[in-house]
């Protein structure tokens, strides 16, 4: 996956200049100052001598708030334009993490467009070294769902614990999520996920959209899609003591919901998130930012969110 882009760092920073050079022209999009301001933000991005415990605390803190809410741009997705845009509307629009896939140039690009914790996703533990040492604050095996399209892949449990034991093994001190495959049981999963936590691992994701093919419209259908990761969600904030990140399948209906079952955030899985540059290409969206306590609506102007 690694190979999967050929980009350098160079043409990195070139192409995120030009790309932000039309935004600091608009009066609704994020300019060039509020970006510099962003990013003296506690980023490790700008405090490379950060310890191992800040990093922890900043990459940790709004789950321990039970406020998260973190936006992919895809695991398989090494688009530099495509990440760019989803890192800076994710930042605009209030989200507290951003993910990207297992890429050096991606982290690089992604610390200098954002102050937010950014998280690199893979099922390869190796490949995350390098993108820790080039500022990643945490890691994440997860993200199952493009494998289940294109491969059929179905993840054992016991494949999903060495995963996450080599992980830990090679970054002992870097926050690690992992998600729990909805292809499991119920009871399967929360077993999986009390084992993960004995293991160390810092932050247990759900899954279950693609396990649900809604029968009704509306509202009614959009239950019916959140149902597998709030149950999911459910019984295993119940279980362990870590964060629960519910994923996959949510709506801004269904969100709300995901914190009551005791959920610690929620991930917008396979967000696409595509800044309009061009003129007529405008459209307001308004994704909801959940905190234990209210729900905001955050705006975020010039563009379009797909959630799948």
């Amino acid at each position: 996956m690694m190979t999967a882009t050929t980009s350098n760092a160079s043409s990195l920073s070139s192409l995120s200049s030009s790309l932000l050079a039309p935004l600091s022209s608009s009066k609704t999009l994020p300019s060039r100052t509020y970006l510099d301001r962003s990013k003296r933000k506690l980023s490790i991005a700008a405090k490379y001598d950060l310890s191992a415990a800040a990093v922890r605390e900043f990459a940790l803190r709004d789950f321990v708030s039970r406020r998260a809410f973190k936006v992919i741009s895809g695991l398989q997705n090494f688009n530099v334009e495509n990440v760019t845009s989803v890192v800076i509307a994710a930042e605009k629009g209030g989200a507290t993490h951003v993910d990207i896939a297992c890429s050096v140039d991606l982290v690089k690009l992604a610390l200098q467009l954002t102050s937010l914790p950014v998280c690199v996703s893979s099922i390869i533990p190796e490949a995350f070294l390098p993108v820790v040492e080039a500022g990643a604050h945490m890691v994440e095996i997860g993200n199952y769902d493009s494998f289940y399209v294109s491969s059929k892949k179905i993840f054992a449990a016991e494949e999903i614990m060495d995963l996450a034991r080599q992980t830990r093994k090679l970054l002992p001190a870097t926050v690690l999520s992992v998600t729990v495959p909805h292809t499991l049981n119920l009871d399967e999963q929360v077993k999986l996920a009390e084992m993960l936590e004995d293991e160390g691992v810092d932050v247990i994701q759900t899954e279950g959209g693609t396990s649900s093919s809604p029968v009704k419209p509306g509202v009614q259908g959009l239950m019916e899609k959140a149902a597998p990761t709030l149950a999911a969600a459910y019984s295993i904030s119940r279980a362990v003591k870590i964060p629960v990140m519910c994923a996959s399948g949510l709506s801004d209906v269904t969100a709300p919901l995901a914190f009551a079952a005791g959920a610690a955030g929620v991930y917008l899985v396979r967000a696409l998130v595509f800044y309009m540059y061009r003129e007529g290409f405008v459209d307001e969206v308004f994704v909801g930012l959940l905190s234990s306590t209210s729900i905001s609506f955050l705006h975020v102007t010039k563009c379009y969110v797909y959630i799948m």
